[in-house]
């Protein structure tokens, strides 16, 4: 399995409800892309306080590297990556993407 992690720095006086819609439309992938297995996502809750503005995120879970590869060229994730690339800090400076393979018993 590879969990793809995105982190996202939105522009500050960008609305909650806006980054819900934004998260909304990243939902509506689910079903779309063959081997996409589950989407999460939300603001940080964490504890420590050491997002450096990272405050929103999202995981994908995908069964292998071609699963992932089929979502980065379906056309829905090629409209919401362009709506994070406006809203975040920077452009897409303020968006961090870390893919994870994850061997059975690690999920």
């Amino acid at each position: 399995m590879i969990r793809h992690i995105v982190l996202i720095r939105f522009n500050p006086d960008l609305p909650e409800a806006e980054v819900a819609d934004i998260f909304d439309e990243l939902h509506a992938i689910e079903g779309k892309v063959a081997g996409l297995m589950n989407i999460r996502s939300g603001r940080s809750e964490s504890p420590e306080k050491i997002e450096r503005g990272y405050m929103h995120g999202f995981t994908a879970d995908f069964t292998d590297w071609a699963a992932l590869a089929a979502y980065q060229d379906h056309p829905a994730h090629r409209k919401l990556g362009a709506r994070l690339v406006a809203n975040a800090v920077g452009g897409l400076d303020g968006i961090l993407v870390f893919d994870l393979p994850v061997t059975a018993g690690e999920g």
